[in-house]
């Protein structure tokens, strides 16, 4: 999974000076595969993108569009539009794009937006019925094995 960035400053340290407080990265940007993919005018499927983390903006903004305010239920695709940066070669992501997902992509779009934006991370703790043995899994579209 590709990440990017920011460098975020601890509290520094009661024995130490400010110039040697320890940094903490925020990761801002969580990459994807959509489970069918964006098919464009062309025909050509897209399902790899990226997602960054909304803003307070992100989530007040869409409040005022009167799509949102005609039907509330069209909150998800505007919302989703704003915080998609791209989806393979699309990189000007916008309500009409999110609209055309399948209905599958649009609910894993949900819940990775979800999951970054309430929980921080695209993980997922999981059991195997067979065994009991509880692992994490990666629901940004990670392949087996990788990490």
């Amino acid at each position: 999974m590709r990440r990017s960035n920011a460098s975020v400053a601890d509290a520094p340290p009661i024995d130490g000076p400010p110039s040697q407080r320890p940094r903490e990265t925020l990761q801002t940007e969580f990459d994807f595969e959509l489970p069918r993919g964006y098919v464009d005018g062309s025909g050509t499927v897209h399902r790899r993108g990226t997602m960054r983390l909304a803003t307070g903006r992100d989530e007040l903004v869409p409040l005022r569009d009167d799509r949102v305010r005609e039907n509330p239920a069209y909150l998800t695709v505007v919302l989703l539009a704003r915080v998609v940066t791209n989806i393979g070669d699309v990189t000007d992501v916008h309500a009409g794009i999110i609209e055309n997902l399948f209905a599958t992509d649009l609910a894993f779009l949900q819940d990775m937006y979800r999951r970054v934006n309430t929980e921080g991370h695209t993980l997922a703790s999981v059991g195997c019925p067979s065994c009991g043995h509880s692992f994490a899994i990666d629901l940004a579209g990670g392949r087996p094995g990788e990490s």
